[in-house]
């Protein structure tokens, strides 16, 4: 997991829809990213269904939030619209953006559950990992993002 204080790698990938993600892009903007292991199973399914109840708190805090898992463009599309996402989901199939930010586990079948509050500049300020308590992520990220306030453009 990578700590708090350094900037987030860089990355481009593929978005639920098939439209291209640049993180770059996003710079002068508050960004959440949470990494999770797998669509449509059951502690993934509260986790952003945890997110989505609490989508409005983290953009109101200025932040814009995405979900990544190795799982392709299809299956997120499907996720998404089962259970009502409003944010998009990042297709890593390859797992490159996994390595990036060393979402790794002691065993390689198994993805941690780890969420990077990234600032405005693109710095990492939080980097939270609760594998079991998928909902913590949400009070752990609310947190963070007061810490930051809001993103210099939105303020």
């Amino acid at each position: 997991m990578l700590k708090p204080g350094r900037p987030a790698p860089l990355f481009t990938a593929i978005l639920d829809d098939g439209s291209p993600f640049d993180l770059a892009a996003l710079r002068g903007q508050n960004v959440v990213l949470y990494f999770y292991p797998k669509d449509f199973t059951a502690g993934c399914t509260a986790q952003a269904c945890s997110f989505r109840d609490n989508y409005a708190a983290i953009t109101a805090a200025g932040a814009a939030l995405f979900g990544v898992s190795g799982d392709g463009e299809e299956s997120h599309t499907r996720f998404r619209e089962r259970h009502n996402l409003p944010f998009p989901l990042i297709a890593d199939p390859g797992r490159e953006v996994h390595r990036r930010y060393e979402v790794t586990g002691l065993l390689p079948f198994i993805t941690p559950r780890i969420t990077y509050v990234i600032d405005a500049e693109g710095v990492i300020r939080a980097a939270i990992r609760h594998d079991l308590l998928v909902t913590q992520h949400i009070p752990d990220v609310l947190a963070a993002l007061k810490q930051l306030g809001p993103a210099p453009e939105a303020s």
